[in-house]
């Protein structure tokens, strides 16, 4: 099994809707460990770590707008960026 590291931007109705957590549930339940804080932008920033099938599920979930609430434009994908191990999957604040 192979592990993924990837930074992703989400823009569109991602703040002031739970968007930050439910994408700490959502990754808590596929087994990605990371981080996703808000950006001044308007943009909600995310890393996420696992095996590359769970992080491929995980980014498809995130594009699709994983909550009624929230509404994902565009998902920027960047897997150039230095990613550090993280033990779980936190909200900054």
């Amino acid at each position: 099994m192979t592990d993924m590291k990837i930074a992703m931007t989400a823009s569109g109705k991602v703040q002031g809707v739970g968007f930050r957590y439910t994408i700490q549930l959502l990754a808590t339940q596929m087994n990605i460990t990371g981080i996703v804080k808000n950006q001044s932008s308007g943009d909600v920033y995310i890393e996420a770590c696992g095996s590359e099938e769970n992080v491929q599920a995980f980014i498809e979930k995130v594009r699709n707008s994983p909550s009624r609430f929230c509404c994902v434009d565009h998902l920027y994908l960047d897997t150039s960026k230095k990613i550090g191990d993280y033990a779980n999957f936190s909200i900054i604040y």
